[in-house]
């Protein structure tokens, strides 16, 4: 069967294998595609990732151009410490998108820019993702939202799923939603 999307040319691009890379702490990345399973030689254009079975750990899905099937790669990585977070926005866009997130934990800071990542055809959720490693408590969060306004939360249980709630009356309220299902608290921050 032909492919339906070949031009005619001698484009080899298409027929180059996936890979996965393991960030190695700031010494570089190593190829492990050979161990997830993901390095197959189909023609994979749109990529989407997001913790697909609620249990901390971003997966990702897969789509090839020219068909074939939807491949869903489950992260079997040792689990760890995590944060996901939601946004609402009331100033800002409904769902904080652009928004700037910090948190501090375990003497590190981590950035993240709250911007659904796509590839071709693809959208992963408008939600951030934090690795924490060992660590059991966020020091600070803190919430550049694009209205200007500015939150902050401490001392905040780590392996977590929250959604932050921009208010415009500064402090707002973090509420847990799946961290144990079917129950939800509100966290007063300071």
């Amino acid at each position: 069967m032909r492919n339906p999307w070949h031009t005619g040319d001698e484009n080899l691009s298409a027929y180059e294998r996936n890979q996965v890379a393991l960030n190695l702490g700031g010494q570089g990345f190593l190829d492990v595609s050979h161990l997830t399973g993901a390095d197959s030689d189909s023609d994979s254009r749109g990529v989407a990732a997001g913790d697909f079975n609620n249990d901390g750990m971003p997966d990702l899905i897969v789509r090839s151009s020219g068909g074939g099937p939807i491949r869903l790669f489950q992260n079997r990585w040792p689990q760890t410490s995590w944060l996901r977070l939601s946004l609402r926005g009331h100033q800002s866009n409904s769902r904080g998108i652009g928004a700037r997130i910090r948190v501090e934990c375990g003497g590190q800071t981590q950035w993240r820019e709250l911007f659904p990542e796509c590839s071709f055809v693809a959208q992963s959720p408008a939600e951030v993702h934090f690795g924490l490693g060992t660590t059991t408590k966020i020091d600070r969060i803190t919430v550049f939202w694009p209205s200007g306004i500015e939150q902050q939360f401490e001392d905040v249980p780590a392996s977590q799923h929250l959604i932050i709630d921009e208010h415009s009356d500064f402090p707002s309220t973090i509420s847990e939603s799946i961290a144990s299902p079917g129950t939800s608290r509100q966290v007063k921050a300071d």
